[in-house]
């Protein structure tokens, strides 16, 4: 088992088994930047990407925290939280959503705004007798 550390300057070492820290391998290096980063760097690297992965580099390219994303789209902070630790995997309509604010977060995120749009103007709700 590979054990690292990340340093106060951003770096990521390795800890050997005599405790000292040495630089990791350079392709080790970039997977774990990209990681840090919010991108998908392991699909790159043959490795499986998780839900967890997923649902947290969508968010992290989103550029808002949990609860922000979570606010965003209609969901309790909880299930944003538990698909980012693996407690639960998105499924159905929240794994589509996922996906198109993947593609199209701008377009998502407007569609999804809570101040303005049909539902604001009346459209779509019932009409009173």
């Amino acid at each position: 088992m590979l054990r690292v550390r990340l340093k106060a300057d951003g770096r990521i070492v390795e800890i050997l088994p005599d405790g000292s820290e040495q630089p990791l391998p350079r392709r080790l290096a970039a997977i774990a930047e990209e990681m840090r980063r919010g991108r998908a760097g392991v699909a790159r690297a043959g490795l499986t990407v998780t839900d967890a992965d997923y649902a947290r580099g969508i968010r992290a390219r989103s550029g808002l925290t949990q609860a922000e994303f979570a606010a965003r789209i209609g969901v309790p902070l909880e299930t944003v939280r538990n698909w980012e630790q693996g407690k639960r995997s998105p499924r159905g309509p929240a794994r589509a959503l996922l996906k198109l604010i993947d593609k199209a977060p701008d377009v998502a995120f407007a569609v999804l705004r809570t101040d303005g749009g049909a539902a604001a103007e009346g459209e779509g709700q019932p009409k009173s007798a």
